[in-house]
């Protein structure tokens, strides 16, 4: 799960966060995440914890130093840095979702989009579109098809939506895309 270190200025994404908390914990899935104690990534951890979810965090030893660390979860990897961070938490989790966030949001999700276009990682790739706002970047990625810097076949493998119910058919379904092949 990707989410920002801050909470948004519009209780939607808070709402949204909680729901997706009330979502994992029925579905009987756990969360795998940064490990912050603050904005939408403490909201999710704490929701999904108070309703007897198990939280699994990954945080670079850095933002623990800083006191950027929830205090409670079920466990809590500390690792030497950011890209060690994103590989522990692809290599613990079975899909990738983004909440509304921040830039760090964005890389990490875009990511993991772009490793499973290598071959680097099987997990879905899914956007929470909370209030259309990840409308912007599912056009940019519509012109990376149209401009023909993107695979329609790929681009069909990052999902965007905001129904936590087709977002469980997309993963529950999901096939990784073929292995890019290069030519000159």
């Amino acid at each position: 799960m990707y989410c920002g270190a801050s909470i948004g200025n519009d209780d939607i994404y808070k709402k949204a966060a909680v729901k997706l908390a009330d979502w994992l914990v029925e579905n009987n899935l756990d969360l795998v995440y940064g490990g912050g104690g603050v904005g939408l990534m403490g909201t999710l951890a704490q929701e999904v914890l108070s309703k007897n979810g198990e939280v699994y965090g990954i945080m670079p030893q850095e933002l623990v130093d800083r006191g950027a660390a929830f205090e409670g979860l079920t466990d809590l990897k500390v690792v030497s840095n950011m890209s060690i961070r994103k590989q522990r938490m692809l290599e613990l989790s079975d899909g990738c979702i983004a909440l509304p966030g921040g830039p760090g949001t964005l890389e990490e999700i875009i990511e993991a989009f772009s490793w499973a276009r290598l071959g680097d990682n099987d997990n879905p790739c899914v956007l929470y579109n909370v209030d259309g706002y990840f409308d912007p970047l599912k056009l940019m990625f519509d012109s990376m098809v149209d401009k023909g810097f993107l695979t329609e076949a790929d681009r069909e493998k990052l999902f965007f939506s905001d129904s936590l119910d087709d977002i469980y058919q997309f993963m529950d379904g999901y096939v990784p895309p073929m292995i890019r092949k290069y030519s000159k």
